[in-house]
């Protein structure tokens, strides 16, 4: 039986190519990009899943709250958490810390040197909690005591290329936290760490060797191991199987009151911590905070596309339910000398479903040959990570995929089987038939829910568009144009620093293309991570609030055309500007000041310092225009060595940066010479941002061009059963645009329609999405004015081809027409 129903099936098929075209065509579009998301939400949906323990670690999250008012939100938490975590609560089973490792190491015998970022002081627990496989080294003592580290297998080949490093030596020149030159042991190498992780690996050392580090200095708290308000430490915990999360979570507040919160400082200046845990599998997609270990994805946008994967599908499978029932009438005859012959209702279904299978597996087969072909330009478009080789998803997914499909095929061919099959023979064979509006209001629904979602997607893409640009062109406050920025030189001592760093910037002021140079510990772009408490001193509430520290030199402010809204910059006139500092508005206007004038000369406690502000600097975006603007406080530093920004001229750039680098390699041999473009790597901020417009923009031609098949195809059907009608029309003297007009207007009415079921939808849902900006544009009534427009210039473009064709014919045949 079934034999017999694919073989009519088939010819069927083949009988109306066109329209089998249009059918097959429009789902394999739909199955390609759904394949294509599917794989993008799987990989996303990966990160840290392939930890053996991935279900029983979260991560510890701080947020601080200063007089009531939430202060910050923040990633890292303070050392002594984890540990006194284990001790207190039974549900910890294990921990793990790690601090950023940032520093310049070296091989001196190859003279080969890099500026290492992506690394981490680490417990020995992070090889049972986060499956660091050593290739070489034993995991027992491997991070055991201070001054060892282990690289990565490329990092490895980075400084000692295909020999084996363990029980050689790397040196260390000036790391973040002093800077003296000493050498680490490599105990062993590791495997290169899976990129679908929200951390990138490329060294670990020993935790212990940060506590030694800060003894040799002076400090005799042993601060890694007991501070609570050090919070640079990220803090896993490993729960034992079977932890109730949110149980756990609701004990937080009475530790946090135990050991933070009842301490006399915070207690005086009304500082209240609380402590939150987030899963390891959702840090990718769900944690934004400060000092994020990477910039992770959006779970919100990777719903987004989720969601367009199967709206497009959708509208594919719209398509074949539209133009199956409105072949009813064709179909018909069909049907009743079927049923006439001793068909049975059941088998009619059967084969009609048959049918809908055939077309689907069709399209299904020539969707895989295009996903397969398409999978890396499409992993570039949306900037992921993942694997380029092919079509590669957890077993899951396909299953779920599969299911789906099955499950469209089923929905999308049962109500035209349904329909078709339960004609009565008599009706038809009598011509009786021929007016039934069966199916009309059904095909008509259809229509409009594909364009309110094509009308959703325009709106949504220039909406995205609007708000990237709209970022992009907003005045920073900070001119940021022809500004080279270098890599600081981190391998010079302190106590020589200035007599090098004076040289080398004297040297190229000098240079025609050079105007200016200035040091700062960030550029713009970069979150800055130097925090502390600052207070007011004279003033009767002297609560501390929490200002981002940025140091600068002499020329920061010039160099960058910074505007001071009161007071005077640093200067060398004044010798007492050492203790000087330099606010921004919004922390002026955090501290209390209720003019930045009135901050000029007032009194700020900063640890056991005392402080003057000199100046109140114009607010400006540190950051991409995504976050607020952070209450910064400037100060004066001598040995500034983390980036030097070079203003440059326009001329002849290249030849510039050749002559930076011969002066960099004069007084700085040490240090390896690395340079960026501060707009190009501050617009980096606004790329995922971006792409996700790209993206939007181009699910939504597809969702239109898929919604056109359909139209198309059901616009030459309505002519097809109308070409005796036309030819009536034409031989009475209608025009061409009468016929265009009385063809296309049904049509047009469906779509406008559409567009006012998807004006509120498309509104709520991007209204939604711009939430997440501190500085956003208001969606503007015009934008879906235009998503409208467009959708029925497309409608109209597309009804017209057929109804052209139709309007132009000659009557004379339309009338022969039976």
């Amino acid at each position: 039986m079934f034999k017999n129903h694919l073989i009519i099936a088939l010819r069927n098929l083949t009988k109306r190519k066109g329209y089998s075209l249009l059918h097959i065509f429009g789902l394999a579009i739909g199955i390609t990009c759904c394949l294509l998301i599917f794989q993008y939400v799987a990989y996303e949906k990966s990160y840290d899943r392939f930890q053996d323990k991935s279900g029983q670690i979260v991560r510890v999250r701080l947020d601080q709250y200063q007089s009531g008012r939430l202060a910050w939100q923040s990633a890292t938490v303070y050392p002594a958490i984890a540990p006194t975590m284990k001790k207190d609560f039974p549900e910890v089973e294990n921990y793990c810390r790690l601090v950023d490792a940032e520093m310049l190491l070296s091989n001196d015998e190859k003279q080969v040197k890099f500026y290492e970022t992506k690394g981490y002081y680490a417990d020995t627990s992070v090889f049972s909690m986060f499956n660091i496989q050593l290739l070489k080294g034993s995991p027992k003592d491997a991070l055991y005591g201070p001054d060892k580290i282990i690289l990565s297998a490329s990092t490895a080949k980075k400084y000692f290329g295909n020999e084996d490093p363990v029980g050689k030596r790397l040196t260390v020149r000036n790391n973040q936290w002093d800077n003296s030159k000493y050498t680490f042991e490599i105990t062993g190498v590791f495997e290169d760490y899976p990129a679908n992780s929200h951390l990138i690996i490329n060294h670990l050392v020993s935790y212990s060797t940060l506590g030694k580090q800060l003894r040799l200095h002076g400090d005799s708290s042993n601060a890694t191991e007991t501070a609570w308000g050090w919070y640079d430490f990220y803090d896993y915990l490993q729960l034992r199987s079977g932890t109730d999360l949110k149980k756990l979570e609701s004990k937080l507040p009475a530790f946090s009151d135990r050991y933070m919160n009842n301490d006399e400082w915070r207690k005086t200046n009304h500082v209240k911590n609380e402590l939150y845990l987030i899963p390891l599998k959702d840090i990718h997609l769900y944690s934004n905070f400060n000092q994020e270990a990477e910039v992770n994805g959006d779970g919100k946008s990777v719903s987004f596309l989720f969601l367009i994967a199967f709206l497009i599908i959708a509208i594919a499978w719209i398509n074949y339910t539209n133009l199956a029932t409105a072949r009813s009438l064709e179909r018909a005859k069909e049907v009743g000398v079927r049923k006439v012959l001793g068909a049975v209702k059941g088998n009619l279904v059967a084969q009609f479903l048959t049918e809908s299978f055939l077309l689907n597996l069709l399209a299904f087969m020539i969707a895989v040959l295009a996903a397969i072909l398409l999978v890396s330009p499409f992993n570039d478009l949306v900037g992921s990570s993942a694997p380029h080789g092919g079509l590669m998803m957890p077993a899951d997914y396909w299953f779920g995929f599969t299911a789906m499909l099955l499950l469209g095929t089923l929905i999308s061919g049962i109500y035209p089987a349904f329909v078709l099959s339960g004609y009565h023979p008599v009706v038809v064979l009598k011509g009786l038939f021929k007016n039934t509006s069966k199916g009309l209001f059904l095909r008509k629904g259809l229509i409009i829910g594909q364009f309110a979602t094509s009308v959703i997607l325009i709106a949504g893409t220039i909406i995205v568009a609007q708000q990237v640009q709209f970022m992009r062109q907003q005045q920073l406050g900070a001119n940021i144009d022809q500004t080279l920025v270098l890599e600081g030189a981190r391998s010079v001592q302190d106590s020589i620093y200035q007599s090098i760093y004076q040289p080398f910037k004297n040297e190229l002021i000098q240079q025609a293309g050079i105007k200016n140079v200035t040091a700062s510990t960030n550029v713009m772009g970069q979150e800055i991570y130097w925090t502390s408490g600052i207070s007011r001193i004279g003033r009767e509430k002297k609560e501390a609030v929490t200002l981002y520290h940025l140091g600068v030199d002499y020329d920061f402010i010039p160099s960058f055309d910074m505007k001071l809204v009161a007071g005077r910059n640093f200067s060398k006139d004044f010798g007492t500007d050492k203790k000087a500092v330099l606010l921004n508005e919004e922390a002026a206007k955090l501290l209390g000041f209720r003019t930045p004038a009135d901050a000029i000369n007032s009194k700020l406690k900063r640890g056991g310092d005392t402080l003057t502000t000199i100046g109140v600097v114009a607010n400006y975006h540190q950051q991409g225009l995504q976050k607020a603007i952070d209450p910064i406080i400037m100060l004066l530093g001598s040995n500034i060595n983390s980036y030097y920004s070079l203003k440059l001229s326009t001329a002849n750039i290249s030849h510039t940066i050749e002559l930076v680098r011969q002066k960099w390699n004069k007084y700085f041999p040490n240090d390896p010479f690395s340079y960026s473009f501060l707009d190009d790597s501050f617009n980096e901020q606004y790329k995922a941002d971006t792409r996700f417009g790209e993206v939007f923009g181009l699910f939504a031609t597809l969702a239109i061009i898929i919604a056109c098949f359909g139209l198309l195809g059901l616009s030459a059907y309505n002519v097809l059963q109308r070409t005796k009608e036309i030819g009536i029309r034409k031989v009475l003297g209608a025009s061409v645009q009468n016929l265009l007009v009385l063809l296309s207007k049904e049509f047009l009415v469906l779509v406008l329609v559409s567009f006012i079921v998807a004006f509120p939808v498309a509104w709520i849902v991007m209204n939604n999405w711009l939430e997440d900006f501190a500085y956003r544009i208001h969606i503007r009534w015009w934008i879906f004015a235009v998503a409208g427009f467009l959708a029925i210039i497309i409608a109209i473009l597309t009804v017209s081809i057929q109804a052209l064709k139709a309007a132009v014919a000659n009557p004379v045949k339309s009338l022969r027409t039976e």
